[in-house]
């Protein structure tokens, strides 16, 4: 014990003394610069007062890597920054935003910049000095291993190199990074993120320069992006209908290939094009033998140039991630060539659309390799996956097409304000190592423009409101997920129990079993089940017929389709006398075994049942609207059938039938097409925000006999 004591001793002496510095972390050399500008603050022209001791630590290694000094890079700020910038609440913040981004975007300059410790540390650090950038707000903290980063900082840092995150999947990607570390980030994590998206970089360029479909890809130069089924315990196996054959998937930034495997080699590769119009849907999907749907671990890939959908399977033991996976970077490369072609971006936008594309699923691979703790959505960190499900997301890719065609881009990042601007994916790929596009494009650096100094982008306000609309959606559908049971015996009588108690009265009524009740019929027993408003007498109702049966054209309508179906068989009497009649040709489906039947009546089964709940959860949002379980969706909806009973009381008849007809045969005319998408999904996200009312579910109790 006594030799342990003074070889532990031996080891604290070398420690102080410097002689081991090299095992000890670049948290030392923080505190080594941090003393020595403590030492020399008065009168060092590389000390800005109005910063705090870290954010000055930052600003130095900022002016280093800008070549000039602290000093004058505080002179450029204060000459290209408006007054609200330098405002006296706000002016330490900026002036390290603009120090950092000015450095950042020099230092990507350089190529594999990820592989360098002194750029993660330094990324990390200005996270450190973003939180506390005043000298009157000094740290409570020491800069030492124990020093974390919140998520403000990190969503204002990262989204300046585009390769570690971007605005819109920031804070996604913090809440994975931070899932285990209380909602907060440490520096071990961070680097090791680094770290694995810096290896997800050279797989990247290793497999688009190897020569693995050369032949195919070569035409648009794209990029490998992933491969799976090179292991033999874990193929991808290609549903064709009854065939089935195990294989090797592969997914470019275009296409997704196929090669089945042979017995020392692969098959030639069937391609599965993701960048052409070709109505392709890409969607999770149950396989299992002879047609089975038993195992949840498939991805069904549909288009107009097949005859019939192609299943690629991912086998595994347990769960589904694998498959998850690929259907998520599958719908993002799908996803991308979508906002191409809706919003027709072209030249070096149209790489970049793609870039931001691969980069998602570079930062997906990256958070996979730390095997962390718990589940990941990987839908949350892919960025045209995210805009698909989030509320406003087709607002966000307006802004990001806008900002991608904008000459106001351009001017906005022009020299003389002095680098405010984030530098582009574009030209990250480049100092990445990997080209991106044709050649052509190189020369062009395009700023992306995604954050500015001491200011908030259009890009950020659309996702911020698109964040709090999101959070209201989520705890609606915990509320539908709460009221779906399983079971069609279940789900029937859920859906059946309102339309047989509005039955059940109705006759009560119409019988005079209360006769009471039948002189005045109060809907709070019939429409309390539809959940309509209460005590509608019963001279409203009279009146309601009366004036209708006044009219007079009532019969008319009744009586029309009598005399057409009349018509149309005296017409048939006429000329087709002593004719033939032509055969009803029905296409017959292909024959199926016993099993094969029992399967078809299951899947039918399945169907039935998913439909039956879709009509239960109608049911029960109607209920909540009714209820004004949702203030704010029960005010739009009174609203707008409020204006509705106006325009129909007010206009005529045949107007409002031409209105109509109008409105189905243009809805998706050329002209009118984008902005139908656009109400369609704004009526989707509203119907998706209306919480479930509850339900309770009751059985009842059986004695029984026990023998």
């Amino acid at each position: 014990m006594t030799m342990v004591n003074k070889t532990r001793n031996m080891l604290e002496d070398f420690m102080r003394e410097g002689s081991f510095k090299w095992l000890v972390g670049s948290r030392d050399s923080f505190k080594e610069e941090m003393e020595e500008l403590g030492k020399s603050s008065s009168g060092d022209s590389n000390w800005i007062p109005q910063l705090s001791s870290v954010a000055n630590v930052v600003a130095r290694r900022c002016s280093r890597i800008l070549g000039i000094s602290t000093s004058d890079l505080k002179d450029d700020f204060d000459s290209v920054a408006s007054e609200s910038l330098r405002g006296p609440s706000h002016y330490a913040r900026n002036l390290l935003e603009y120090c950092c981004f000015r450095a950042l975007a020099l230092s990507m300059q350089v190529t594999g910049y990820l592989a360098d410790k002194k750029f993660r540390r330094l990324t990390y650090d200005m996270m450190l000095a973003w939180e506390f950038p005043a000298s009157s707000s000094q740290p409570l903290l020491t800069v030492d291993e124990d020093a974390t980063v919140g998520l403000e900082a990190f969503s204002r840092i990262a989204p300046a190199v585009p390769v570690i995150a971007n605005v819109v999947i920031s804070n996604n990607l913090f809440q994975v990074l931070t899932a285990s570390t209380g909602g907060r980030l440490q520096y071990s994590v961070y680097d090791k993120y680094l770290i694995g998206l810096e290896r997800a970089v050279k797989k990247l360029k290793n497999q688009s320069d190897s020569s693995l479909l050369s032949e195919l890809r070569s035409g648009r130069r794209e990029k490998i992006v992933e491969v799976d089924g090179t292991v033999t315990t874990q193929p991808v196996l290609q549903h064709l209908g009854i065939s089935t054959w195990p294989g090797r998937l592969i997914l470019t930034d275009h296409a997704l290939y196929f090669e089945p495997l042979k017995v020392v080699s692969y098959d030639k590769a069937t391609r599965y094009d993701l960048a052409d119009d070709l109505k392709q849907s890409v969607k999770p999907e149950l396989t299992g033998p002879w047609g089975t749907r038993l195992f949840d671990k498939a991805v069904a890939y549909k288009s107009v140039s097949l005859s019939e959908p192609v299943i690629m399977e991912f086998p595994e033991l347990k769960g589904h991630s694998r498959r998850d996976y690929w259907l998520a970077i599958i719908q993002e490369i799908l996803f991308a060539h979508k906002f191409i072609r809706k919003y027709k971006i072209s030249g070096v936008g149209r790489e970049e659309a793609l870039l931001k594309a691969v980069l998602g699923i570079l930062r997906l691979q990256a958070i996979q390799d730390m095997n962390l703790i718990g589940p990941v959505r990987v839908e949350a960190i892919l960025l045209f996956n995210l805009c698909d499900h989030l509320p406003g997301g087709d607002m966000i890719l307006e802004t990001l097409a806008s900002m991608s065609t904008s000459r106001e881009l351009e001017r906005t990042n022009s020299p003389r304000r002095g680098g405010l601007h984030s530098s582009s994916a574009l030209a990250v790929a480049t100092t990445l190592g990997f080209g991106f596009g044709s050649n052509d494009h190189n020369n062009h650096v395009l700023l992306v423009g995604e954050i500015a100094v001491g200011d908030t982008t259009p890009l950020e306000k659309v996702v911020n409101e698109s964040r709090s609309s999101y959070e209201k959606a989520v705890l609606a559908q915990e509320t539908v997920d709460g009221v779906k049971v399983d079971g069609i015996d279940t789900n029937l009588a859920e859906l059946l129990f309102p339309i047989l108690e509005l039955v059940n009265c109705i006759f009560s009524l119409a019988y005079w079993e209360e006769p009471l009740k039948s002189l005045k019929i109060s809907s709070c027993k019939i429409i309390n089940m539809l959940c309509l408003i209460p005590d509608i007498p019963f001279f409203y109702l009279a009146i309601f017929l009366c004036v209708k049966v006044s009219w007079g054209w009532l019969v008319y309508v009744l009586a029309s389709p009598l005399i057409c179906i009349a018509f149309f068989m005296l017409l048939t009497l006429w000329f087709s006398q002593g004719r033939p009649v032509s055969e009803v040709k029905v296409i017959a489906p292909p024959a199926k075994n016993a099993m094969e039947q029992i399967l078809a009546v299951q899947n039918a089964v399945s169907q039935a049942e998913e439909f039956i709940q879709f009509g239960n959860i109608i049911l029960l949002k109607l209920r909540a609207l009714l209820l004004s379980i949702s203030p704010q969706a029960t005010m739009k909806c009174a609203i707008v059938l409020s204006g509705m009973a106006v325009f129909l009381a007010f206009v005529p008849s045949k107007y409002i039938i031409l209105l109509c007809f109008l409105e189905a045969f243009t809805r998706y005319s050329p002209p009118r097409r984008a902005n139908t998408e656009k109400w369609e999904r704004r009526l989707r996200e509203w119907w998706f925000s209306i919480p479930a009312a509850p339900v309770a579910l009751e059985r009842e109790k059986e004695d029984k006999k026990r023998k």
